[in-house]
């Protein structure tokens, strides 16, 4: 296979895993829908940020720990799922205050920046791929390693940002729509904060089998 074929893989691999829906499509979404635009691309910008630091760390090898010391990873598999459980109580209460005063006050751009990196540091869904995917695409026949993983990190960093910034834009739109449809507004950040919940309620399962 040549390098080009091969990074096409790659990006495949990652666009089908990113479109998949999971918490930080959810985060983004909830941000955008609650807060507006702006919130929601600020959610996507910490998504990218934490997708770096990940990359980063497969990288250098934390992969390697998690995988030889699979209780270190449970554990975090149980921290990340008591985080986004809290977010999307935090969703749930925030839809249903709006409903009863009309308005809820949006949080900052960097309180948004720093959940959302969070969210995605806690994601167990990137620690999978970077155990069983990542280190499968950095061929030493292909150049220095180091440079391999810029590249592909890069590719991950774009993917994100085109995909999550396009459902970043449209949730905004029906934001707009959903203002003037103040109980459909409600419904929806629920139903969001509710995704979450769930989502961490199968994290939380899977780790606790884990242990």
């Amino acid at each position: 296979m040549t390098q080009t074929a091969h990074l096409w893989l790659f990006f495949a691999m990652v666009f089908g895993i990113i479109v998949l829906p999971g918490l930080d499509m959810a985060f983004v979404m909830a941000s955008s829908l609650m807060d507006g635009r702006r919130s929601g691309l600020s959610a996507v910008a910490g998504i990218v940020a934490g997708g770096a630091v990940h990359v980063t760390l497969g990288a250098i090898g934390i992969g390697v720990v998690l995988k030889l010391f699979p209780a270190a990873f449970n554990a975090m598999l149980m921290a990340g799922a008591l985080y986004i459980a809290w977010i999307g109580l935090s969703l749930w209460r925030g839809a249903s205050a709006l409903g009863e005063v009309g308005e809820t006050r949006s949080r900052s751009l960097p309180a948004t920046f720093g959940r959302a990196l969070l969210t995605c540091l806690l994601n167990p869904k990137a620690y999978v791929f970077m155990l069983a995917v990542f280190p499968q695409f950095l061929r030493p026949e292909y150049g220095p390693v180091w440079l391999q993983a810029v590249v592909l990190g890069l590719i991950i960093a774009l993917t994100q940002a085109g995909v999550y910034g396009a459902l970043a834009l449209g949730a905004a739109g029906a934001r707009d729509w959903l203002r003037g449809h103040p109980e459909g507004q409600v419904k929806a950040g629920q139903a969001v904060g509710a995704v979450l919940v769930l989502g961490a309620l199968y994290t939380a399962w899977g780790g606790w089998r884990g242990f």
